[in-house]
């Protein structure tokens, strides 16, 4: 059996973060519809309650152990060399296995350890579920490559978008709202998708929940088969914040119906309010 497919069976038992599937579905089914009202009343309260301070530590919440801390530590460091030597938009589009050939070849970046290739693959096989993402899996290959001629650049913002349905829309935005819009986040590959996830559970202390409530594990995000982001220009870092909807560009997506949310206020997938995702495809 080859180490892929050997990690990805194994990973459907009970190695991961101590939590069995199974365990996790005896807990869910406790807090069913068909439990006392009670019970079910207080899950909705406590889940919204952390919804809404999705940037804080909660009860519950998974985090990764301190061996995969250490490993998690090191990986985030190795990601962000790799990401300074390919460039930040090629970033977007690298897949895993040039991301490991790239890593070998330069001694800036430095070959990925056995213990991170283990991690990485860990984290990507492993259901999300685990620790409270609920959202749909978008690709199932850990190996899954963006075809470049597939994509087209998205001119002043260093993103990329797929050609037909997702450019042309985001062509039709641009041409009715006019210059006040621009494209935040395009096109991620699941490298890119690794390195935005896995810094944010570092800088929560390994706290994979928190993580999931702000950004997509790799392999569930939607940026990756056509959903992209937008902001208002000179907005800033608030684009990513619930003040964009104060914003002019906001109110004008909405009152056009661009705005079918991929994540609506008070969703149960587990992740935050994401007025800014555009939501461009109905795959899975």
């Amino acid at each position: 059996m080859k180490r892929r497919d050997f990690l990805k069976a194994v990973s459907a038992g009970v190695i991961g973060w101590g939590i069995s599937p199974r365990q996790v579905l005896s807990d869910m089914a406790k807090i069913s519809v068909a439990t006392h009202r009670k019970n079910y009343d207080n899950y909705i309260r406590d889940y919204l309650y952390k919804m809404r301070n999705f940037d804080r530590h909660q009860k519950g919440d998974v985090y990764v152990n301190r061996e995969d801390f250490r490993i998690l530590n090191s990986s985030v460091k190795r990601l962000k060399r790799l990401q300074h030597t390919v460039g930040h938009g090629n970033f977007h589009l690298l897949n895993f296995d040039d991301a490991l050939k790239i890593a070998r070849n330069y001694s800036r970046v430095g070959r990925f350890t056995r213990g991170e290739l283990d991690f990485l693959e860990k984290i990507f096989h492993e259901d999300a579920a685990l620790y409270g993402f609920m959202g749909k899996k978008t690709i199932k290959n850990i190996t899954h490559n963006v075809k470049c001629n597939a994509t087209v650049k998205v001119p002043f913002t260093g993103n990329y978008l797929y050609n037909g349905h997702p450019f042309e829309t985001y062509r039709r935005i641009t041409k009715i709202v006019g210059n006040k819009v621009i494209m935040t986040s395009g096109v991620r590959s699941v490298i890119k998708q690794f390195q935005l996830f896995l810094n944010k559970a570092f800088k929560s202390s390994g706290n994979l929940s928190l993580a999931s409530r702000s950004l997509a594990p790799p392999g569930y995000s939607f940026h990756g088969i056509g959903d992209f982001d937008v902001g208002q220009v000179g907005f800033g870092i608030a684009n990513f914040t619930e003040r964009f909807v104060t914003t002019e560009v906001y109110r004008r997506l909405e009152a056009l119906g661009y705005l079918t949310l991929r994540y609506p206020q008070d969703n149960h997938l587990g992740v935050r309010y994401e007025p800014w995702h555009i939501k461009v495809t109905s795959l899975v």
